[in-house]
């Protein structure tokens, strides 16, 4: 697998490397072995909510979005999109570090693309557990 980091926005110092590594370990903890391209793309609210609404339907701004664009395991590719707005606003709500909140929202995205999802308090409180985790190593 690879990951690929890219930051469209004026904020500086984001943990591309640690992104990198945490992503890396959540693929192969989890026995996600794909030969595709992962990319983390850090954008602003505006951006995001754009592509909130263009596919999902959803007219806010969000945190974290993600999407597979092929899901064929020799040729997997998915991009998670993270609003560094929002990040910047949970962070001092959650009272965590700004590198902390980006690297928890791209293993949030990892998650989701390894299978697990939020749609339920239970399986919400099994990802918060699991990005825990992952934060931790």
């Amino acid at each position: 697998m690879t990951i690929e980091v890219h930051n469209t926005t004026e904020t500086l110092r984001l943990p591309k490397k640690q992104i990198t590594n945490d992503l890396l370990v959540v693929f192969e903890s989890e026995q996600f072995q794909s030969q595709g391209i992962t990319r983390v793309i850090f954008v602003d609210d505006n951006e995001i909510h754009r592509l909130n609404v263009e596919f999902l339907n959803h007219d806010y701004p969000t945190d974290v979005i993600t999407f597979t664009i092929n899901e064929e395991m020799d040729d997997f590719d998915a991009e998670i999109y993270i609003s560094v707005d929002t990040a910047l606003k949970q962070a001092e709500e959650y009272n965590v570090s700004l590198q902390n909140e980006v690297r928890r929202l791209a293993i949030h995205g990892a998650l989701h693309l390894v299978g697990f999802d939020d749609t339920t308090d239970e399986l919400r409180s099994e990802m918060q557990m699991k990005e825990n985790y992952y934060l931790e190593r």
